[in-house]
């Protein structure tokens, strides 16, 4: 399996402050909530990863051996492809939780070994990392955008450059959960800019926590090709699968 290239100093030294937190306030795992980590070895193993065949556009599981899933043949997303980590129930689907609504931000850098361990697995040409924004209020509310708690040590660990200003909401969109694949599509239309100076000419890796439908990765996409994007590849931690539902909350 390939292996993540040596990470540089400064991922070095983020890994280094964390691991120092740990010493001083013994963490929870986000998976189990077992202490003594923050993302044990138990639900390490745990956690599932979508299985083959997949889509070759949006990455879901496929029930047979085909290269596109039907909603990709009659809607082709705006992404080159989808790919995540991991099926988003178990340990993970608990721990994206608690970094999503309960402040665990220590859970990005967590998983930051075993996302990049999947990244390399890709081979995919990436030159930046743009995290999929939140809206203005959601952002005020929460006080971060979790999806950049694990995009950032991930882009440094892999020494990729990281713009979390690259890509910004350009009006407040209702929350997906709960919606249709249509409701989501027509939810993030247009929702989305991107910023020239910062992407233009680049190869970028899309990031978000949980992928459902694809909607807001497609439409993202679609700004950042507008703002001269070279090309755009999505990347989650997580993907919900038919199997075990779509409701992401």
């Amino acid at each position: 399996m390939a292996q993540p290239p040596q990470a540089r100093l400064s991922y070095s030294l983020y890994h280094l402050v964390w691991s120092g937190l740990d010493l001083l306030f013994p963490p929870h795992c986000g998976g189990c909530g077992c202490l003594g980590s923050r993302w044990c070895p138990e639900c390490a193993a745990k956690v599932q990863q979508p299985a083959d065949p997949v889509c070759i556009l949006c990455g879901v599981p496929l029930d047979a051996e085909h290269d596109l899933c039907r909603d990709c043949q009659q809607d082709r997303p705006r992404y080159r492809a989808l790919r995540s980590w991991s099926v988003f129930d178990g340990p993970i689907r608990n721990a994206l939780h608690r970094l999503k609504y309960r402040r665990d931000v220590a859970l990005g850098e967590a998983l930051t070994p075993q996302l990049s361990e999947k990244l390399v697995s890709l081979h995919w040409p990436v030159d930046l990392v743009v995290p999929v924004p939140l809206g203005r209020k959601r952002l005020a509310e929460r006080g971060y955008n979790q999806v950049g708690l694990i995009a950032r040590p991930l882009a440094m660990a892999m020494r990729i450059a990281y713009a979390p200003d690259a890509l910004v909401r350009s009006h407040e969109t209702r929350s997906q959960v709960g919606l249709t694949r249509v409701q989501r599509q027509e939810n993030v239309r247009s929702a989305f800019h991107a910023r020239h100076d910062r992407v233009n000419g680049r190869i970028v890796l899309l990031m978000d926590d949980v992928a459902t439908t694809g909607s807001t990765l497609s439409s993202c996409a679609e700004a950042l090709y507008r703002a001269g994007a070279r090309d755009v590849f999505g990347f989650t931690v997580s993907r919900a699968v038919p199997r075990h539902g779509l409701h992401t909350a």
